[in-house]
């Protein structure tokens, strides 16, 4: 208790101290030296100085104490008289290295600031004009308020660079101030300083110091206190605030000094907002008094001061022996401290649990003044009240307490909640918002003793509660300013205060008495007339005297000060200060004084005590008795009940349970939806422009589960992870799975987890194409950082572990690691600190969204919300219950045994309840009324369950125990009892603890391998799921619930020891979380619950004579509806207490023997149930019946019941006289499985858990889940908005993220330090989900998905489709048989015929070309395919990915990073782009193009000079034969695939180095550029953007064309020959994926004996085989087959084809100068290209021993073109009959280019123009020199009009038609006169105008043979302004 260790010697050896007192002295120059031996004691404000591990502490406290200033008569402060060392500099300005620190001088000079530092002016009194420059740590000055700052100092120096000054005492000596006075910040630091628009160095604002200047201080000496005089006026005589007298006091009455002392600042909480902290004066009231009355000019406040004042140098100050307030705060140190420190709410050690009571952020400091006389604790306090009185400070002084420490607590939180209080009105002054005032003080008091007043006797008092008062009554008050603040209206002038008069100090204590008179003495005020010191000593009179028995909490007024107030409120009533000082341990320190009562024995009387409650006296010798009248035969009662257990057992035609099956491992919808969401979050972080996951480098995926150590969690999480198949389908590991491999993948977080961990590492960096998944099971437990954890361990290894592993730098930085936080209660996770980002949060779905189920389930979760619904609905029984007897026999015992801990207390009388309810059931009637009801039914169902199921299944009871040390002696001792009852095989009890596994009896292991079909002789269970219908009491140990998942059999979960002082959300929701459980769906459990067989006897309405107890237990629905008993208030000190209980049911008892006249009566209320006309939430409170009466009355409405079908359904008794079973029971009951899938287990709480979870606020929300989310992190600000019932599970984390910060102890506390602006980490994702609800198996179906998704990524699917027409191949005798040539013979080659037909799979609906050697099949032969077939899905094969292929952008890996721009090298802006220009005759104009040429491809091209005009494309030499590079350039034209195109060529060239330019459109440039930032681009001019493929693929020739001219030219100077430059380039697709080559065997050159094989290859390989070609410039189009499963071995036996090629092509530039494509189309470009190059006598040559495989992309392409209507509203689809119409008709015009309506037009509606040619192949269409597709039922004959060009012999071929597109001067009449056709053969004539359509006609003499008419003249349906293309069609005469 506070100063408890005063007067102890500390442990720093004497001869040091000595030492240091002997040189202090020497350098004082004081005549008295310091005492040595007052340093020897222990002073209270060093405790959290020595265990924070920092002496700032200690140099604060002096520092602050200077504060009070030093006159000029005061003795020169020693520090002042350090001799400045020899050589230093003294000038003024300068600092003692000699450099010059004056604004002046250094203004515009640059000036290192450290990240957290602030350049700041500091004023020497030796240079008035100057200001000296300093950087200062931004923590230790004030925020704009004035607040916050940090006491100490942290600078540099800005001259000569030296860092680390800690004392400002120190850096004034450094910098030559030369002061003649103390040294302080708040006196010499004045301004800040800023650059202005030159960038120098100028004046700022000034450095508000107003919080810490009206600090009122005192200077402690051995003279005694002294006065304290804050002047307005230094001229004046010192007086207080004149403007604002307290009144009745004198303005000139000197105040009070006060005891001085730093406030507890630990060092790391400066992080944490925290309001200001106002003592003495330094009120609200009188900073706006200040604002309204500035002084002159800001002056330090000077500070009377007596002589001898202690130097900073001199040892610590001397307290009094007694309780301080400086003791160690209750601020989260990270270190925790024994139980020996009694914990005051402001205990040093780490406060893992937040208090119950007064609970708040604990961020700030608290009152450190003291004043007056001591205050002694009065002996034997603790016996006399029977519990310790919790003192919380209020506003101002607190006087220090002496005595008996140990018998009160003192706490800070009050103070804390007040000065939280003041901050909220931070926010409206800085916009403006004046006049908003925070609450003041007075109003403060007196709404605490409103919320006391209304208080019930069984509530205790939360800090929550009293924050939200306070909101709700600042915003009441200034409701105007909010409103304009909000509205952001600029105002002139501040609206004036509202009218409403405040209260003032002198009426607060009138008020407050007022407030307190209506409560009954419960709220108990004290006014003092000098100081709380008086009233302190009158409430500890009064305990004495017994005159405050009935008053809970004594508030203690002073309003003596002037205009400000002194107060404390004390806690008295029995229940709520032993609470209230319960919830200030700490987990550690209640451990610990739970395990030295029991080892100390101090509990041996309570056992005592207890064991008496028997009707033998000593309920030891009862049992005794029993067991030695039961030593022989056993029992008829007992045989009777057990009887039918063990019959049905028999070997052969034993009878069957059919309601006991284990669940079958099934993935559920809920589990599914999940997991497609986890897989979609990672994905999301992979597509993300971060580049922080790359997806598509990884090949397999591993993972690591990390779980609590719970042997228990290990072996379920083995089980899991063993039968969900997930390491069989992720590869892991083969078929035969054993135990040993799968504990690889689950890791138990304890001493051992760190080698396996840095195994885990190691795996990870040496496969970096495995993706690892770390899974965090279980998250919320142990967020201790390991920055504190060798403070907070003390030796334990296992604290701080999950951060020292999952937080490591090797898991953030690897990129190949992906974590996955996975809990229930992911509130700590979800912090203003946070690391993971709210887009990485996936949420369990809910089950309903909008009133629909979203996933169809057969089951339906029931968790907490649940439980509360089916609570307070009313339809049922309650679930969630309360045991008044057993609350009240606790709270009774509490009094006789004050010193003893509650938790002991209630355990020991649990466990009396157990076993007295046991003894009642084994034949000991008279223990009935020793136990509760509630305990009674529990036993009687645990023993009679397996009476009811054939197989003797029966029910599990779990009670939970968190102390380990309870948890042992509770098993010990039930162990005994069934012992003594033997009923050892009966029931199982089972003490379970995370450290151990599940020990269970022989007998009950052969009864579960019975159960479960088990053979194996050596199983044992291992988990507590596979105790599935084990009768059995689960006594669960530990701190937290581990993630054990627990049977269906369980039906009770009996909580009523869980700490009920550990009110936080986790806390709370994990302990219920336990009862979460899975009902079946197909009926509501709120209706099954009414119609269920009673499990219990009728017995239990007898057991007490407590009527609540039976109205909230047993009570009939006319009973619980009755409105005379509902009314009736409760006592819980009532005398009808269980201790006094008799038994008084026995006229119930003998009429209850009869079996029921009705229908059997379901179960019935087990807790207070909800009544009809009571509003949702009231708790029902009932006054204990007494005597015999108030049982008839509850037998006669039982009657009712029983004979009311309509009420309930079902009934089953017993005898209450003995306990065996009916037999009505045995015909009628089910196995108590059969119960399980429908409803969940009942859940017994402590009264104080059930009010809170039970009490809603408006909008339903229970106020359990407005408590403070988690022990590890406090709230961010009082003022914060309610949770509300509405919001989302996003909503909520939104929520804690903006309101709560992290303790200091926490892991993510210091994240926001790092100095990163986003500190969330890319690859780290939270799933929360209610408990149970199946997140172990949604995330192991997430690795398997992903992992398929990963296979899938490393597959591309590729066009797999066999080649057309192979049928129609030309017959020639001419084939190149040379089967083995790795290249053309250039004179074989010349022989082949040229293949016309097109066998490209792509083009198979496209028409076909007709020679006059090609094979005619039948009239249908041409239709390859339904016309309702053209648009089916083309077949693809899905492909590995092998070593070579080509990328799109999604690909990142480590050896392409810097071919893709990734690397730090290359920049994105590193790039330029040059204009390159050539004319070309047939545009008629110059074109312009522009490259964007990467700085790391400048090298590939030639300038005018370094970063001049782009002159040309560097080319090869064609006698080059390295290996390094491929000669060809390649082009690549794309659009709409800056994502999907596969642009990344790095692996497919096998590294090699390469020239790759993309040819984009303009409007695309921008996008291509930043995804391929590293790619050379040319840009199309905008003229081309809705231009067609055709159009590239043209610009890309002629600019190769010019390019190579100007490379012969700039090489023929350095006399290389022309023909010698390489002219060939690649125009490839931007789908080309893969190339492969095939291997061939042949035995002979003509044998029949061929196989083949085909592989990858690198495209590297290919390009280097072809260009090696021997008189490769001699061939204009080189390309290769297109893959496909269906190759035949015939279209691979010969090497070499002449036929077309497409897709990937190597063209001759130089050869092909007169042959251009078309820059008009857009379909069958490539065809027309080779139809031209061919007539042309040019060679084009197909490898057919290579090919490439394309990847089927969605997007882009051809794709990209959109044919749609130029009327906005037109919404009806275009189909291609409408693209062409008549000329000057209103026909909806399309947007769409003219050419592309043309060629789609003819593809679907040739037959209009072409009747006679439709499947009709003899009769082809003559296609003047180009090739156009009319549809695959319509061929063509292609000539070219050309000189000396090669065309078919058309001399026997007649013509159904002829087709003239743009003709250009080479078509004359002659020409087509050389032409036969059919009669009735139609013509069409194209051209781009009318005018030149009938200039064409004329000029070609057509109307000699055709005819025309007018309507038969067409155009495209394009606008004028599109340029339509204009047809004219006529028929042959």
């Amino acid at each position: 208790m506070g100063n408890s260790y005063a007067g102890q010697l500390k442990t720093t050896r004497f001869e040091e101290v000595l030492h240091s007192s002997i040189e202090a002295s020497l350098r004082s120059s004081q005549l008295v030296p310091r005492p040595i031996f007052s340093q020897l004691y222990l002073e209270a404000e060093q405790q959290l100085s020595s265990l924070e591990g920092g002496s700032r502490m200690d140099n604060e406290d002096e520092e602050e104490e200077a504060e009070g200033g030093l006159d000029s008569s005061s003795a020169p402060n020693p520090c002042q008289l350090h001799p400045v060392p020899d050589g230093c500099c003294t000038m003024d300005g300068f600092c003692q290295a000699g450099k010059d620190l004056r604004l002046t001088s250094i203004s515009s000079d640059p000036i290192d600031v450290p990240a957290g530092f602030l350049l700041v002016g500091a004023k020497s009194p030796s240079l008035p004009d100057h200001l000296l420059v300093c950087a200062v740590d931004k923590r230790f000055l004030p925020d704009d308020n004035g607040h916050n700052a940090l006491l100490g100092f942290s600078g540099n120096c800005v001259g000569c660079g030296k860092k680390g000054f800690c004392y400002f005492t120190e850096f004034s000596h450094h910098i030559n101030l030369k002061l003649a006075s103390q040294p302080k910040k708040q006196k010499h630091l004045k301004y800040y300083l800023v650059r202005n628009a030159q960038g120098a160095l100028t004046k700022g604002p000034l450095i508000c110091w107003k919080g810490s200047e009206f600090r009122s201080r005192q200077t402690s000496a051995r003279t005694g206190s002294i006065s304290v005089f804050p002047p307005l006026d230094s001229s004046g005589a010192p007086t207080a605030f004149p403007s604002e007298p307290a009144p009745g006091t004198n303005p000139g009455v000197l105040v009070g000094a006060q005891q001085a002392g730093p406030p507890s600042d630990h060092p790391s909480l400066s992080a944490v907002p925290g309001p200001p902290i106002f003592n003495g004066r330094d009120s609200p009231k009188h900073q706006q008094l200040m604002k309204k009355n500035p002084p002159a000019a800001p002056r330090p406040p000077a500070l009377a001061c007596i002589p001898g004042v202690l130097s900073n140098s001199g040892p610590p100050k001397k307290r009094h022996k007694g309780w301080s307030p400086e003791s160690p705060s209750a601020v989260d140190t990270g270190c925790p401290t024994g139980a020996g420190v009694r914990a005051k709410g402001e205990s040093a050690g780490v406060s893992c649990l937040p208090p119950a009571g007064f609970l708040g952020p604990t961020s700030v400091t608290f009152p450190v003044a003291a004043s007056g006389e001591p205050v002694s604790v009065p002996d034997n306090l603790l016996k006399i009240c029977k519990a310790r009185p919790v003192i919380f400070k209020g506003h101002g002084n607190f006087p220090y307490l002496c005595g008996n420490l140990s018998d009160v607590v003192v706490s800070p939180l009050l103070y804390t909640c007040y000065q939280n209080s003041q901050s909220v009105s931070r926010a409206y002054e800085q916009c403006g918002a004046t006049t908003v005032q925070p609450i003041s003080e007075e109003m403060q008091l007196l709404l605490t003793v409103y919320y006391l007043v209304q208080l019930a006797a069984d509530q205790v008092p939360l800090m929550e509660d009293l924050e939200q008062i306070f909101l709700r009554s600042w915003r009441e008050s200034h409701l105007t300013e909010i409103r304009q603040y909000q509205q952001a209206q600029p105002q002139l002038f501040p609206p004036m205060p509202s009218a409403a008069a405040p209260v003032t100090s002198a009426q607060l204590p009138w008020l407050a008495g007022l407030a307190a008179s209506s409560c009954n003495d419960s709220v108990h005020v004290i006014q003092c007339a000098y100081s709380l010191a008086e009233g302190l000593s009158e409430m500890f009179r009064l305990l004495v005297e017994g005159k405050l028995a009935k008053t809970n909490y004594v508030v203690i007024i002073c309003a003596c000060r002037n205009a400000a107030i002194d107060s404390c409120i004390a806690v008295t009533g029995k229940y709520q200060a032993r609470i209230l000082s319960e919830s200030l341990l700490s987990p550690a320190e209640y451990q610990q004084e739970v395990s030295t009562e029991l080892v100390t024995g101090r509990v041996d009387s309570l056992g005592a005590f207890v064991s008496t409650l028997c009707p033998e006296g000593d309920i030891d010798i009862l049992l005794d008795k029993f067991h030695q009248e039961n030593q022989g035969p056993m029992s008829s009662s007992t045989a009777a009940s057990s009887g039918s257990q063990a019959a049905p057992v028999d070997g052969s035609g034993a009878p069957v349970c059919t309601s006991y099956y284990l669940e079958p491992c099934s993935v559920r919808p809920f589990q599914l939806a999940v997991a497609q969401k986890l897989l979609s979050h990672v994905c999301s972080i992979a597509d993300s422009s971060t580049q922080n996951l790359d997806l598509g480098s990884f090949e397999k995926v591993d993972f690591l589960i990390c779980i609590p150590p719970s042997e228990v969690t290990y072996q379920q999480t083995l089980c899991h992870v063993r039968h969900s198949g997930v390491l069989l389908e992720l590869g892991l590991e083969k078929e035969q799975l054993t135990k040993q491999r799968v504990e690889q993948y689950v890791l138990k977080l304890d001493a051992g987890a760190q080698g396996r961990f840095k195994a885990f590492l190691q795996n990870s960096l040496q496969n970096p194409h495995t993706l690892y998944v770390l899974i965090h099971d279980h998250a919320h437990w142990d967020l201790v950082s390991s920055a504190v954890h060798n403070l907070y361990s003390q030796g334990d290894p296992g604290v701080g572990l999950v951060d020292r592993l999952l937080n490591c730098r090797e898991v953030k930085e690897a990129p190949n690691i992906v974590t996955l936080h996975v809990t229930s209660f992911p509130y700590a996770l979800q912090t203003q600190h946070t690391l993971i980002s709210p887009y990485n949060e996936i949420h369990w779905p809910a089950s309903y969204s909008s009133g629909a189920a979203m996933y169809h389930e057969n089951k339906k979760y029931f968790g907490l919300s649940q439980f509360i619904e089916s609570t307070l609905s009313g339809h049922s029984l309650p679930l969630l219950r309360y045991d008044s007897s057993f609350e009240a026999m606790v709270t009774a015992l509490g009094k006789k045994f004050p010193r003893l801990h509650s938790a002991v207390i209630r355990t020991f009388v649990l466990v009396q309840h157990y076993a007295a309810a046991l003894m009642a059931v084994s034949g000991l009637p008279q223990m009935k009324n020793h136990t509760s009801v509630e305990t009674l039914e529990m036993a009687q169902n645990l023993l009679h369950a397996p009476a009811r199921c054939p197989r003797g299944h029966g029910l599990m009871v779990l009670l939970r125990v968190p102390c380990a040390p309870l948890a042992a002696m509770a098993y010990q001792r039930l162990a005994h009892v069934r012992a003594r009852l033997a009923l050892e095989e009966r029931f199982e009890i089972i003490l379970g603890n995370p450290s151990t596994g599940v020990t269970v009896g022989k007998h009950f292991v052969r009864q579960l391998q019975m159960w479960q079909n088990i053979e194996d002789a050596t199983w044992r269970p291992q988990t507590y799921l596979e105790l599935e219908g084990l009768s059995c009491i689960l006594i669960l140990s530990g701190a937290d619930p581990l993630g054990e998942s627990l049977p269906r059999s369980l039906r009770y979960c009996d909580l009523r020891l869980i700490n009920s002082s550990c009110l936080v959300r986790t806390a709370l929701e994990q302990e219920l979380g336990l009862a979460a459980y899975f009902v079946s769906s197909e009926a509501p459990p709120e209706k099954v619950a009414t119609s269920e067989a009673l499990e219990s006897d009728a017995e239990k309405l007898s057991s007490t004579d407590n009527e609540e107890e039976e109205l909230g237990t047993e009570g009939s629905t006319s009973d619980r509806r009755s409105p005379v008993k509902r009314e009736r208030p409760c006592s819980q000190d009532s005398a009808s207490s269980p201790l006094s209980s008799r038994a008084s049911g026995s006229a119930l008892a003998g009429e209850a023997m009869a079996p029921p006249t009705g229908p059997p009566q379901g179960e019935q209320g087990r807790s207070p149930p909800c009544q009809e006309g009571r509003v949702p939430g009231e708790k029902p409170r009932n006054r204990p019946g007494q005597g015999p009466a108030v049982a008839t009355s509850r037998h006669s409405s039982l009657q009712v019941a029983v004979t009311s079908s309509s009420q309930l359904s079902s009934w089953s008794s017993s005898s209450s006289t003995a306990p065996t079973a009916d037999p009505f029971v045995l015909q009628t009951s089910q196995c108590s499985l059969t119960k399980a899938c429908r409803q969940p287990p009942i859940v017994f709480l402590p009264k104080l858990v059930y009010d809170m979870v039970m009490s809603t606020d408006s909008s339903g929300l229970p106020k359990a889940a407005s408590l403070l989310p988690s022990p590890s992190v406090m709230w961010a600000s009082s003022f914060r908005p309610m949770l509300s019932k509405t919001m989302t599970s996003t909503e909520q984390s939104l929520y804690y993220r903006q309101w709560t910060v992290p303790r200091p102890s926490h892991m993510d506390y210091g994240n926001r330090a790092e100095g990163r602006g986003d500190s969330f980490h890319p690859r780290r994702l939270l799933l929360s989900g209610p408990p149970k609800t199946g997140k172990t198996g949604a995330y192991l179906q997430f690795l398997g998905i992903l992992s398929r998704m990963l296979i899938r990524l490393t597959e591309v699917d590729v066009y797999d489709e066999e080649e057309a027409h192979i049928g129609l191949r030309e017959e020639s005798d001419w084939h190149y048989l040379q089967f083995s040539d790795a290249w053309p013979d250039l004179e074989l080659f010349r022989k082949l015929p040229f293949d016309y037909i097109i066998h490209d799979p792509k083009y198979e609906d496209a028409s076909l070309i007709c020679t006059h050697t090609a094979s005619v099949p039948n009239e249908d032969g041409g239709a390859s395919r339904k016309p309702e077939d053209l648009y089916v899905r083309r077949q693809t094969a899905r492909i590995r990915l092998p070593k070579y292929a080509a990328y799109n952008t999604y690909h990142h890996c480590e050896q392409c990073q810097q071919y893709m721009g990734l690397h730090s090298r290359y920049q994105l802006y590193e790039s330029t782009l040059h204009a390159f220009a050539f004319s070309y005759s047939m545009l008629g104009e110059e074109i312009q193009l522009h490259f964007i040429i990467p700085k790391s491809k400048e090298h590939h091209f030639v300038f005018s000079q370094p970063g001049g005009q782009l002159e040309s494309m560097r080319l090869p030499l064609v006698t080059d034969k390295s290996q390094e590079y491929i000669k060809s350039p390649t082009f690549t034209p794309t659009t709409g695939r800056h994502e999907h195109g596969l642009f990344n060529l790095y692996h497919a060239m096998d590294g090699a180095s390469h020239l790759h330019v993309l040819v984009v459109k303009e409007y695309e440039m921008a996008i291509y550029k930043k995804y391929w930032p590293n790619h050379i681009m040319l840009v199309l001019p905008s003229i081309f953007n809705s231009a067609g493929v055709g159009a590239a693929h043209f610009l890309i020739k002629e600019l190769s064309y010019h390019n190579l001219e100007l490379e012969r030219s700039r090489q023929e100077e350095l006399g290389i020959k022309p023909q010698d430059i390489w002219p060939f380039i690649v125009i490839s697709d931007d789908s080309c994926v893969m190339w492969n080559a095939v291997d061939v065997d042949c035995a002979g050159e003509r044998s029949r004996e061929f196989s083949w094989s085909e592989r990858n290859v690198s495209l590297k390989h290919i390009m280097q085989h072809i260009e090696a070609a021997p008189n490769i410039t001699h061939y204009a189009l080189i390309g290769m087959r297109k893959w496909s499963s269906k190759t035949r071995a015939s279209q691979v036996r010969e090497p070499f084809s002449r036929c077309h090629v497409h897709d990937f092509v190597i063209l001759n530039v130089d050869l092909t100068q007169n042959v251009q494509y078309n820059q008009n189309r857009f379909t069958c470009d490539d065809v027309d290209f080779n139809l031209r190059v061919h007539s042309a006598g040019l060679l084009l040559c197909r490898f057919n021993r290579f090919s490439v495989m394309k990847k089927q992309i969605a997007v882009g392409g051809h794709r990209s073109f959109h044919i749609t209507s130029k009327v906005p509203e037109n919404a009806t689809a275009v189909v291609p009959a409408q693209y062409i119409c008549a000329p000057d008709s209103k026909h909806a015009f399309l947007a769409a280019p003219a050419q592309l309506l043309l060629e789609k037009f003819l593809q679907h509606h040739s037959h209009r123009f072409f009747p006679l040619s439709l499947k009709n192949l003899g009769h082809p269409v003559l296609s003047v020199d180009c090739y156009l597709n009319l549809g695959p039922q319509v061929s063509v004959c292609y000539v070219s009009s050309r000189p000396h060009s090669l065309n078919v012999s058309c001399r026997d071929l007649v013509f159904s038609g002829l087709l003239l597109y743009l003709c250009d001067s080479f078509v004359g009449a002659g020409f087509l006169k050389k032409f036969h056709f059919l009669k009735g053969a139609t013509l069409c004539v194209i051209c781009q105008d009318r005018n030149s359509l009938r200039q064409t006609v004329v000029r070609l003499e057509l109307e000699e043979e055709w005819q025309f008419r007018l309507r038969d003249e067409f155009q495209t349906a394009n606008a004028a302004e599109d340029r339509p293309l204009f047809f004219l069609t006529g028929r042959h005469i």
